[in-house]
């Protein structure tokens, strides 16, 4: 045998033990602890909420956008043509007057909240009787009906979201009484090829009841057919003529 094969095969053999060593001391060594978990680990103090002051009696809050503060329709326009809107304003209150209106200020997702009252003199069936409609964004309608011992479809009545879901429960108050909506909208999503990314959802609260939760739409609200997305940015608040004198009080908005 050589001396350089010696050599050689001496210098692997110390290798090889060296490898062997340090993989035995590796797996003898103990694998590091994580620290011990203390509760500021979890808390974190930035940013801040901002305050926001709420309102006293559903008054709006601090930060809120008021749509109708009792006295004039400044904050709204005829759908048709951008005039002036013509609903009557009395007590405190407007009635449908002839045409849609909607707001002239636009919005995207938003936390609204509407007071409404079907006539006080019970007039009609099913979708003739205190029939109105609020809608988001100019395109999605939460219901206003009387729907007060007065069946329709169930899609159809108050507290639906128009054609698309049905309310969970029927939580309309007796007529000469005023409802109350509140409405969490977060808006859709388009890509830039105008094809729809994520879809809008609603949460309605009837006189304080949950009566959509979180609902997927479908689209806009249709009368007859499917509904299909088409790409939109912000857009109105838009309440309906239906012919029933439905009144209006107390509009606020927040934009999210």
């Amino acid at each position: 045998m050589s001396p350089s094969f010696t050599s050689t095969f001496s210098f692997t053999l110390i290798a090889i033990g060296l490898f062997v060593g340090s993989q035995a001391n590796a797996q003898t060594q103990e694998v590091p602890k994580p620290p011990k978990m203390v509760p500021e680990m979890t808390e974190f103090w930035e940013p801040e909420p901002r305050k926001v002051t709420p309102g006293v009696n559903n008054a709006a809050p601090s930060d809120a956008i008021v749509l109708f503060n009792g006295k004039d329709l400044t904050a709204w326009k005829a759908k048709d043509g951008g005039g002036d809107a013509k609903w009557e304003v009395k007590n405190g209150a407007f009635t449908v007057g002839k045409g849609d209106i909607s707001t002239k200020k636009e919005f995207g997702d938003f936390q609204l909240h509407v007071e409404w009252s079907a006539p006080d003199e019970v007039k009609g069936t099913s979708q003739g009787r205190g029939n109105s409609g609020i809608f988001l964004q100019d395109r999605y309608e939460v219901q206003v009906l009387d729907s007060y011992n007065n069946r329709t479809y169930s899609n159809g009545q108050a507290g639906s979201i128009y054609k698309q879901h049905r309310p969970l429960v029927n939580a309309m108050n007796k007529p000469t009484e005023w409802n109350v909506y509140d409405i969490i909208y977060t808006a859709p999503r388009f890509k830039e090829d105008g094809s729809l990314f994520t879809p809008a959802r609603v949460t309605v609260i009837h006189n304080g009841v949950l009566v959509q939760n979180n609902v997927e739409l479908k689209g806009p609200t249709e009368y007859i057919g499917l509904p299909e997305y088409k790409a939109h940015g912000k857009a109105s608040i838009s309440l309906q003529d239906h012919g029933n004198p439905v009144s209006y009080r107390n509009i606020w908005i927040r934009e999210l």
